[in-house]
């Protein structure tokens, strides 16, 4: 372990990368991988090399157009995970306070405290739906807070947080000087339908990238939206790190972003059978309780009687199929079903799933 920082790695990640496959994989957040050829790529289209020093023009560009800001408002990430690092790394210092919702993300609470922050939480209640309740952000924010950490969707439920709710977490923030950061890498599943934070005001900082909706993880395609200043900091910062991005990546990212209307149609309609079909199965179980959310590309139900570990090595040693325990999340009496994967897959994982639970 490093000196003065907290424990380094992440348990769900860990997992992720060494127990979540099987032949029926349900554990997976994002959508099933988008096909290069479909991509229309040649080679005259990539370079090994290119002017990326601090940002490579073409892509600091296209997601600027995308996302509606200027570019100097635009800092590109390998992903969504390291978009956060570089935000938490320049808004906070050792001994700061972060408030951070709660079920959240293994990985941004890992890295809060990695980075030697002192971490509290906010409670997002299944009960409600899992909808954020600004009394309790109130009750949790000092004078000490320098950043609000949400996502939006919420991961792991894809409940939507909806611009009104956002703007009084901005106010809030803004009154002990506080930042806002919004994960908001599953709102692109949303597909254009939804307003960036980024535009509520100064206060937020925005994270995201192609890896969820779209099915381009490949691509590592991230991105920040900051205020310009920050922005430069969070530019710099990265020279500690990646020094300069893979160029072919950029390259590649430019082709999809200028492509991604016609990308995001083939995963809107694949999330919407996707979705009929899971709802289809929540309707027929009385043993789960689920907060159903029309978005997103993951839920997040609630098992009524029994055990959540039991249930998911059940699952994965004789039916082949991998949900993702809900003690990641926090919420050990819940899972997470990913919904991204060909309707085919989705249809015998969900089959093996009740299997499962009436064997359960």
């Amino acid at each position: 372990m490093s000196q003065g920082r907290g424990a380094m790695g992440s348990d769900y990640m860990q997992w992720a990368k060494t127990r979540s496959q099987s032949p029926f994989n349900l554990a997976t957040s994002g959508l099933l991988n988008y096909p290069i050829s479909d991509l229309g790529v040649t080679l005259e289209d990539l370079e090994l090399s290119g002017p990326s020093w601090y940002g490579y023009e073409p892509l600091q560009q296209a997601l600027a157009a995308k996302c509606g800001v200027s570019p100097d408002s635009v800092v590109a990430a390998i992903g969504t995970s390291q978009a956060n690092h570089l935000t938490m790394g320049v808004v906070l210092e050792r001994g700061d306070e972060v408030l951070i919702e709660q079920p959240a993300y293994d990985l941004l609470v890992a890295l809060a405290r990695y980075l030697g922050a002192e971490v509290k939480r906010f409670p997002r209640r299944f009960e409600d739906g899992f909808r954020i309740d600004l009394r309790e952000i109130e009750r949790a924010v000092s004078r000490r807070t320098r950043l609000i950490v949400i996502t939006n969707l919420h991961n792991p439920s894809s409940a939507l947080t909806e611009n009104e709710t956002l703007s009084e977490i901005g106010e809030i923030a803004r009154k002990v000087g506080a930042r806002v950061l919004v994960d908001e890498v599953y709102l692109e599943a949303l597909f254009g339908s939804a307003r960036s934070a980024f535009h509520l005001g100064s206060e937020f900082i925005v994270t995201s990238s192609l890896t969820k909706a779209y099915g381009l993880s490949g691509l590592r395609c991230g991105w920040i939206l900051a205020e310009p200043e920050l922005a430069v900091g969070m530019r710099q910062l990265n020279d500690l790190f990646c020094v300069i991005p893979a160029h072919p990546a950029e390259r590649l990212s430019v082709i999809a972003l200028n492509k991604l209307d016609r990308i995001g149609a083939r995963a809107r309609t694949l999330l919407e059978t996707n979705r009929r079909l899971l709802d289809q199965f929540f309707e027929s179980r009385d043993d789960l309780e689920v907060f159903k959310s029309s978005f997103g590309t993951t839920s997040f139900p609630r098992l009524k009687h029994g055990d959540v570990e039991k249930l998911c090595t059940l699952l994965r040693d004789k039916y082949e199929t991998t949900v993702v325990p809900g003690r990641f999340f926090e919420m050990p009496d819940h899972f997470r079903i990913g919904i991204g994967c060909q309707t085919q897959m989705l249809k015998a994982g969900l089959d093996r799933l009740g299997a499962a639970l009436d064997e359960l």
